[in-house]
């Protein structure tokens, strides 16, 4: 079968990416270094990287902003004079910006720099809305190659209804690319509840599905081996953070701990690196500390920096802070960077 042709999204003043040179970190806080922080421009830090390939990564996670037009703010608690706990809101990311075709660029040379961290059996996985989707998944086309494609996933959740005269959107994309098309990609097949009517039927155990002479399917039977449940599929249900939820941080669009895990789970394995450029409140690398994953996540915001550490330290990790000194990003356009794009909350 010939090779797909290349896939080409184009737009306005869309730049050629180019790699960073070498930059230097500063080390703030000595800790783990199987989990580490980079504070600093994720493209920039992201170009750094590529030049140390020394840690394979099997997964990387984007989480950028939405394209929502708005500075998102996070609520941070402290105490007022009488020791009372008040709340209050500073920016966490600035998602306004002056086009598409600004946002597409800013998305191209970051997809760019982390597939070349990948290991050939890793997988990336772009957390976007059905707003920019359309446009992610032609560039992602671009970076990797159509035939790198592996699925698209839709997460399903609640929240308060909105007052528009349309459905109302309660649903995230998440698209998963692999590194190499012609490799054996990491998967670790997870699976959900028999569906009740299932249970009913077949009971616990797995069916055994049974044909005629003419290969047609006539019945199925069970077996004495307990069934794990039915392969996850691509529609994933899973509730957002409430506002009254234990692990909620205070940090705008937070994700499920639920969402990593299955992610994380399901695209490596104990003791695999997991990158996530778009850092936000921690939760990728909180889940991956918990399931014995390595993790190193990037962060412009100090907040960010700081929520992350945090939330690594409830779990008994010391995580490992670094600063980056120097080193121009990996954009090309004329326009200034913002210093808060980078962050986004996973």
């Amino acid at each position: 079968m010939p090779n797909p042709a290349p896939i080409r999204l184009t737009w306005p003043g869309k730049p050629t990416p180019k790699r960073a040179t070498p930059a230097r970190f500063r080390t703030l806080i000595e800790g783990d270094p199987r989990y580490t922080v980079l504070q600093g421009d994720n493209a920039a830090v992201l170009g750094t990287l590529s030049y140390q390939p020394s840690v394979p990564v099997t997964l990387v996670y984007m989480d950028p902003p939405f394209f929502t037009g708005r500075q998102h703010l996070q609520v941070v608690r402290g105490r007022d004079a009488g020791g009372q706990i008040v709340r209050e809101s500073e920016p966490a990311f600035d998602d306004r910006w002056e086009s598409l075709s600004e946002y597409l660029e800013e998305l191209h040379v970051r997809l760019v720099a982390a597939r070349d961290l990948l290991s050939p059996d890793g997988s990336l996985v772009l957390h976007v809305d059905p707003k920019t989707s359309h446009y992610a998944r032609v560039l992602l086309d671009e970076v990797f190659g159509p035939e790198c494609f592996a699925s698209e996933i839709v997460w399903r959740y609640r929240r308060w209804p909105a007052k528009t005269p349309n459905y109302q959107r309660v649903h995230d994309v998440l698209l998963r690319y692999v590194r190499d098309a012609k490799a054996k990609p990491k998967f670790n097949q997870l699976y959900e509840p028999l569906a009740p009517s299932t249970l009913a039927t077949w009971g616990t155990k797995k069916q055994l599905a049974l044909y005629d002479k003419s290969g047609r399917r006539r019945c199925s039977s069970t077996t004495a081996e307990t069934s794990p449940g039915v392969p996850l599929g691509d529609v994933w249900d899973i509730g957002i953070v409430a506002p009254v939820a234990r692990e909620r941080t205070g940090y705008p669009t937070q994700k499920p701990e639920a969402l990593l895990s299955r992610i994380v789970e399901s695209l490596t394995s104990a003791g695999d690196w997991v990158l996530d450029p778009y850092l936000g409140s921690g939760t990728t690398l909180a889940v991956c500390a918990r399931l014995g994953r390595s993790a190193i996540g990037i962060d412009d915001n100090p907040a960010s920096i700081d929520l992350t550490c945090k939330r690594l330290a409830d779990l008994g990790v010391t995580a490992q802070k670094k600063l980056l000194l120097a080193g121009p990003a990996v954009r090309t356009a004329q326009r200034p960077t913002r210093s808060t794009v980078a962050a986004r909350s996973a």
